[in-house]
């Protein structure tokens, strides 16, 4: 049941704002390994993989949903997947060599900037285009890196970019969306490889994705990230932003304590 309602709230999330869900899904995941008594050693590297292979599914139905809405710009993400691709598999290759209290912190910290943006809307003036072909890879490959350390889809940091590059709010979120799944995808094999033949990694798994959680929030996320897009184009979501960033800011919080 957790991990029905943590896919509820992924797909939710990822289909409103263009982010992979693993801002809810990571805090939630590390709760319930708490509870079945996953090892600490590898809690954090197993939350973060199964995060990311769960962004595939909600990255994708998200971006077919921004798609048929026409709020993905696909010539964008053709700029960006090279990179993006590039730099989440070199974090997911990393996150072997880091320590568990490393990513926590990490993450947590991850968690309560992103608290600050979303609820002071936070974003740079939108006062220029789109860098050239290598300025472009280079800041993908950096968010591609970033994403996989941390286990978020990269949305919170494709959005504020393009919206930086005077890219329309709305394909902001949806260009975002598509960029998410090769992003995850590539960070997912990271953490597989990362992590293959681990001796305190739970039943079920494959390198640090634990099959049933990600069995249980993809169905549920894969179900309502459609509503999420719906939401984004007919409601204001600076509210709703607002109120999830308190939520950031708490489990940034916990996480770090």
């Amino acid at each position: 049941m957790l991990y029905v309602l943590l896919g509820v709230a992924a797909g939710l999330l990822s289909g409103m704002l263009g982010v992979g869900g693993g801002q809810v899904v990571v805090p939630g995941l590390l709760y319930i390994f708490h509870l079945k008594g996953i090892a600490p050693a590898v809690a954090v590297h197993v939350a973060l993989g199964t995060s990311l292979a769960t962004i595939v599914i909600t990255s994708l139905s998200s971006a077919l949903s921004h798609h048929r809405r026409g709020s993905v710009n696909w010539d964008i993400v053709r700029r960006m997947a090279p990179g993006i691709v590039l730099g989440s598999v070199i974090g997911g290759l990393m996150s072997g060599l880091v320590s568990a209290r490393v990513l926590r912190t990490s993450f947590g910290v991850f968690l309560l900037i992103l608290a600050v943006q979303m609820a002071f809307s936070l974003r740079p003036s939108p006062s220029r285009v789109l860098p050239g072909r290598l300025g472009t890879t280079a800041t993908a490959g950096l968010i591609g890196w970033t994403s996989a350390i941390v286990g978020v889809g990269g949305g919170s940091m494709v959005v504020p970019f393009l919206a930086w590059c005077n890219v329309n709010m709305k394909s902001a979120v949806g260009t975002a969306s598509a960029c998410g799944a090769p992003l995850a995808f590539a960070g997912m094999i990271g953490f597989v490889v990362a992590g293959w033949g681990h001796a305190d990694l739970p039943p079920h798994s494959v390198g640090y994705v634990y099959l049933p959680a990600w069995l249980g929030i993809s169905v549920c996320s894969l179900a309502f990230t459609p509503l999420g897009a719906l939401i984004s184009h007919k409601l204001p979501v600076d509210t709703l932003k607002r109120v999830f960033s308190l939520f950031l800011a708490i489990a940034g919080i916990r996480i770090l304590l």
